[in-house]
């Protein structure tokens, strides 16, 4: 009898004590919107990444994606306060990144999708420069 008394208040103590260790962090609803920059209009299914943020500025282990609905809405309920990387993901957009620092129990973060821009590369086509007098001998008139 007294060892299933102990054993009672040992499963009490495990649920109760860790929902207790926790109670001190507060928490957030973060609540995305996902808009095209040119237009305003939403975007569906874009894929916003939470990345939690140590304290020196890296990323930590661990993260949750969520996806936007038909209006590119998404949110989280219980995101902790603290530097929060976010990372959006949508096909035929630049992808977006950046840090924010969750202080309040709501937060509405609104993210503009911009499209691709032109890429610069050292390798692309020239026109081929002027033959030399010399090679100018060496061609044939037709």
């Amino acid at each position: 009898m007294k060892l299933n008394l102990i054993a009672i208040a040992l499963i009490v103590l495990g649920t109760v004590l860790p929902g207790a260790a926790y109670s001190d962090v507060q928490m957030a609803l973060v609540k995305f919107v996902v808009l095209k920059d040119y237009n305003g209009k939403p975007i569906r299914n874009a894929s916003v990444v939470l990345h939690p943020v140590k304290k020196d500025g890296k990323q930590a282990k661990g993260g949750l994606e969520l996806k936007a609905d038909p209006e590119g809405k998404t949110s989280f309920d219980g995101v902790p306060y603290g530097k929060l990387r976010i990372q959006v993901l949508a096909t035929g957009f630049q992808t977006y990144g950046e840090d924010f620092d969750i202080n309040q129990p709501t937060m509405e973060i609104t993210v503009r999708m911009k499209r691709p821009q032109e890429q610069y590369s050292v390798y692309t086509d020239r026109p081929k420069p002027e033959p030399k007098d010399d090679e100018k001998k060496d061609e044939k008139p037709q």
